[in-house]
């Protein structure tokens, strides 16, 4: 089967075919660095990162590049309450967001690029919109895109230019001729940061940062450009409007929007007091559980973030840790059903829910062979860790996950570990009634022993 993406712009499914040879050029936007990452951030980072993963593993060469916003006006704003230059707290904000991403096993972008060392780009996309006539200056120091002149305005929204006009709003400060014209630059203001530009002293729009990352480092024209689900407008409306408008050709082939997260159900909001970030929820379950909840789900569906639903993907990585456990090192092999459905499943638009199904399957079967063929189970086994480290999980040793949430606490693991000696003694000497107080004092302290040919082992 093909690999098949749905484009947001087209609102179908299409096969994907890159633009050079087996070269894949990708743009995700990425974060505003004034805080730290919440779990939305986390979905689309993951959501990528499977992306970025499947393509590699089908043999495609990916250039993946995701930007990083440090200079806009939230940044002003926090650095100034907390009284610091703006570049310490995106310095600050950017080095906990790598941590993060490299807890949640999200590997790098090839490029990282930061609005503030593309000004110069910045200003010659302007210009040239200026030239156009698609910009123009009002003189107080500002440069506005003028979205009447763009005929495509709205294709990849829907939205129509007339009644955007009819709800728009010009705040005082601003000259606009139009509504719905969007800024480009933005005159300075006294107290914060600003270049030098041909309109004057100021800084850039949000919208233009990202038509000129991606262009100058992907081209003119790339594959796939991505992002959040509240990003389809204005954002990414805006950076079609200017960089077509600008070079004349088609911006990105193929639009990908990650899907919004809720959490038990409603939308994530501070003022609603459900607002978490990625170290928050890493404080009270291991990252693979939270990375294992966000695949689970297909990309581009909305995502419930809850305490259950957490629950249910420690159980489900449960099931596939006890497969794996006690199994010797082997080559892959076997399965070959279960390769072919999972492909299938991730070429059909990365559906990661049916891929896990597949996974799943897999297990079923290893439990069974693990009672009449150890060597068969094995390679089964590997298969399956082949398979899911496309989605970024299963890569640990199976005791290390069971028994993580104890090596991490404060449970006294050399507490559990001399009781379950103790009961082999006890055992060992037909003391059957010792034997069942200390598994009824282990269960007590949530601990769980399985007893089997290969030794007695313990998880939480």
């Amino acid at each position: 089967m093909a690999l098949t993406i749905y484009n947001t712009l087209s609102k179908t499914k299409e096969r994907f075919k890159p633009l050079k040879d087996n070269q894949v050029r990708m743009y995700v936007c990425g974060m505003t660095v004034y805080d730290y990452c919440h779990i939305g951030h986390a979905r689309v980072m993951v959501a990528f990162d499977v992306v970025t993963r499947w393509l590699r593993h089908v043999g495609y060469d990916v250039t993946y590049i995701r930007n990083i916003t440090d200079i806009d006006d939230k940044i002003i704003r926090r650095a100034n309450e907390n009284g610091e230059d703006f570049k310490a707290l995106t310095a600050r904000m950017i080095d906990a967001m790598h941590e993060d991403e490299a807890k949640l096993s999200v590997l790098p972008p090839n490029q990282e690029p930061r609005a503030t060392d593309y000004i110069d780009g910045m200003h010659k996309m302007i210009g040239t919109l200026v030239e156009k006539d698609y910009a123009y200056a009002p003189g107080n120091g500002d440069v506005y895109y003028r979205v009447g002149k763009f005929k495509d305005y709205g294709k990849l929204s829907r939205k129509k230019v007339e009644d955007l006009r009819s709800g728009a709003r010009v705040e005082v400060d601003e000259a606009k001729q139009d509504p719905v014209d969007f800024v480009l630059w933005k005159g300075a203001k006294e107290g914060e940061p600003s270049w030098r530009s041909p309109w004057g002293n100021g800084r850039p729009g949000w919208h233009i940062e990202c038509s000129v990352m991606s262009t100058c480092c992907l081209g003119e024209t790339f594959d796939i450009h991505g992002g959040g689900p509240d990003l389809v407008f204005p954002h990414h409306e805006n950076e079609i409007a200017q960089s077509e408008a600008a070079t004349g050709k088609t911006y990105a082939e193929i639009w990908m929007h990650a899907g919004a997260v809720r959490v038990d159900g409603e939308k994530m909001s501070k003022s609603l007091g459900n607002f978490f970030t990625i170290r928050e929820v890493l404080e009270k379950y291991p990252a693979e559980v939270v990375r294992y909840l966000l695949v689970a789900s297909h990309y581009r569906s909305p995502i419930n973030y809850s305490e259950d639903n957490l629950k249910e993907a420690r159980g489900a990585l449960e099931r596939f840790y006890l497969a794996l456990k006690g199994l010797p090192e082997a080559k892959a092999v076997g399965g070959e059903e279960y390769v072919t459905r999972f492909t299938d499943a991730m070429n059909d638009d990365f559906n990661t829910p049916e891929a896990c199904a597949v996974l799943f399957e897999m297990v079923r079967e290893i439990n069974r062979l693990k009672e009449t063929d150890q060597t068969a189970a094995a390679g089964l086994a590997t298969q399956l860790k082949q398979l899911a480290s496309v989605l970024g999980v299963l890569q640990l040793n199976p005791d290390d996950f069971l028994q993580g949430s104890a090596r991490n606490s404060e449970v006294d693991v050399a507490k559990i570990e001399a009781l379950i000696n103790e009961r082999l003694e006890a055992r060992a000497n037909k003391d059957w009634a010792a034997s069942d107080r200390i598994r009824d004092e282990l269960k007590d302290m949530s601990v769980i022993i399985e007893d089997s040919k290969g030794g007695t082992t313990w998880r939480m």
